[in-house]
């Protein structure tokens, strides 16, 4: 349960919440100041791990010191916005995230809080999504590019930039210069393109279809 400049969600938002003074050491209610919003919730779900900082400040006699405010909420200067999924986690035991927030924020704060279960969890979904990059099938672009009999070396000899030369297709005209013919070609290429750089843009258009198609049965 939270609460956002003095008024506690799930009750009515229009009606300030009374100040109240809880005792945290005999009530089972824990009242918490995180970065401003106010978060209501048991000792038991604070005390689900016992190695943690939750379940230190939650004990009669607490070996770390943390300043109250007016209501006796304790004070903790975290954002509230992943402190919502880690208290939610001790309570049901499964990180749910909103789509504004990462696994990297939520991993910041749960080893502040020093909640073990909660950081090998989320490193681990850290490494799946990883792994899940660096396998992804490796994209291609392709082009074709026209030119003539004298203009192939060249051509070739000076790509760069991670393009590769793929087939040659004769179009099967050519061209009178003076006394010389000059036999024209479609030369078709092909670059990888990593995931993060892949767009819809760099699909093999269907003229690099037919053309390869057409060159491999020359």
């Amino acid at each position: 349960m939270a609460e956002s400049h003095g008024e506690i969600s799930g009750h009515d938002c229009r009606r300030p919440a009374p100040v109240q003074t809880f005792n945290h050491r005999s009530s089972k209610w824990v009242r918490l100041n995180v970065g401003g919003t106010y978060f209501l919730t048991t000792r038991q779900t604070l005390c689900r791990d016992p190695k943690s900082f939750l379940f230190r400040l939650c004990q009669s006699e607490p070996d770390l010191d943390s300043d109250k405010d007016e209501s006796g909420a304790y004070l903790i200067d975290r954002d509230p916005m992943y402190f919502g999924p880690v208290l939610n986690y001790l309570r049901h035991g499964k990180l749910v995230l909103n789509k504004n927030l990462t696994e990297e924020g939520a991993l910041e704060e749960a080893e502040f809080y020093n909640i073990t279960s909660l950081i090998k969890l989320i490193k681990e979904k850290i490494s799946e999504k990883e792994a899940k990059t660096t396998h992804s099938p490796v994209k291609h672009v392709y082009r074709v590019l026209q030119c003539q009999e004298e203009e192939l070396t060249q051509m070739v000899s000076t790509m760069s930039d991670g393009w590769k030369f793929e087939q040659l297709v004769s179009i099967g005209s050519s061209y009178n210069y003076g006394n010389e013919d000059q036999a024209e070609f479609l030369c078709v290429v092909s670059k990888e393109l990593h995931n993060q750089s892949y767009s819809s843009n760099s699909q093999p258009s269907e003229k690099a279809k037919i053309l390869q198609e057409r060159g491999s049965r020359i």
